[in-house]
């Protein structure tokens, strides 16, 4: 069958439409299936952001500022929706992976859960680092030193909300706020369904028997360290985590979304996940959208860069 111009528009929209209300139309899948897949991995994704609610946004704010070093990039209040937001991060959004903290009126405290894990952030030198986090009143979880048998220092620390971050002693990198974890029931699972519905690369993998698990950095670049990533991880023998409700979504750009939810389309049903919201424009910003729960009901938005 040949492909026109205009088909090649349309095609991945009625692929789309197909497999949301269950529909069988295999003959046009097996078109443009590998197309859409391989187009995947050549698109122009971008890791944009990562939401989490706060009980205490300004202070919040401040924490992050004077601890992590984070600058803070934009504030805004909706008084007629309840709630306000921030955008805090190393560098401008349109270039870096950012924060976003959302603060509900009235709510000031969350379930952190167990899917959601930790954020991941890399210094020169922590040991500074964990010093500013204890003096603002944070929790050190692990002091700063290096595994067994390893050579990364790094430490655990939580802020004023209880949330955790990793401290990575590295090099200069320009993506300080280096990944994010999820834990997830079925590591093969995970890194196939990203690696195919976004294009992602498996960077690292790494298995730890002795401590019963296993973990997964995929993303886009070529180095776990010098690009944001997402660090998925398996714990041997856990098969349920509760989701809480502090970790929201992350965003990640794409250069179509109609290609991509067609992508993500295709690999849900192989793998599991859903779309829950089909692509088009967001009705108050008119940015062209689409999001999607993976295998393990983590949330992902895809928007148009």
């Amino acid at each position: 069958m040949e492909m026109t111009k205009h088909t090649r528009f349309f095609f991945p929209l009625l692929i789309l439409s197909a497999l949301l209300v269950g529909s069988s139309m295999a003959a046009i899948e097996d078109v443009i299936k590998d197309n859409v897949l391989e187009w995947v991995k050549n698109d122009t994704h971008r890791f944009l952001n990562a939401v989490i609610r706060v009980g205490d946004l300004n202070r919040t704010v401040e924490f992050y500022k004077e601890c992590f070093g984070m600058q803070l990039l934009s504030q805004k209040d909706f008084p007629k929706k309840n709630y306000s937001k921030a955008i805090v991060g190393f560098g401008p959004q349109e270039s870096h992976f950012v924060l976003e903290l959302i603060y509900i009126y009235g709510v000031e405290k969350y379930e952190i859960g167990t899917a959601w894990s930790h954020f991941g952030l890399q210094y020169e030198d922590i040991y500074p680092i964990v010093d500013k986090v204890r003096q603002a009143g944070g929790v050190i979880t692990r002091e700063p030193g290096t595994s067994d048998g390893g050579s990364q220092v790094f430490a655990f620390v939580e802020d004023l909300n209880g949330y955790s971050f990793e401290l990575l002693q590295r090099g200069q990198t320009p993506e300080p706020l280096n990944h994010f974890e999820l834990q997830v029931i079925d590591l093969d699972r995970a890194v196939s369904f990203y690696e195919k519905a976004l294009g992602m690369k498996t960077l690292l993998k790494y298995d730890s028997p002795q401590d019963q698990f296993a973990i997964a950095m995929v993303g886009y670049g070529s180095d776990y360290i010098q690009s944001p990533v997402i660090e998925l991880r398996y714990n041997y023998n856990v098969t349920e985590y509760t989701a809480g409700n502090v970790y929201v979504h992350a965003a990640i750009g794409t250069s179509d979304v109609y290609k991509s939810a067609a992508a993500v389309a295709i690999v849900t049903r192989e793998l599991g996940g859903k779309i829950v919201r089909p692509p088009g424009p967001n009705p108050v910003t008119g940015t062209k959208m689409m999001s999607f729960l993976d295998p393990d009901g983590r949330k992902t938005v895809l928007r148009i860069i």
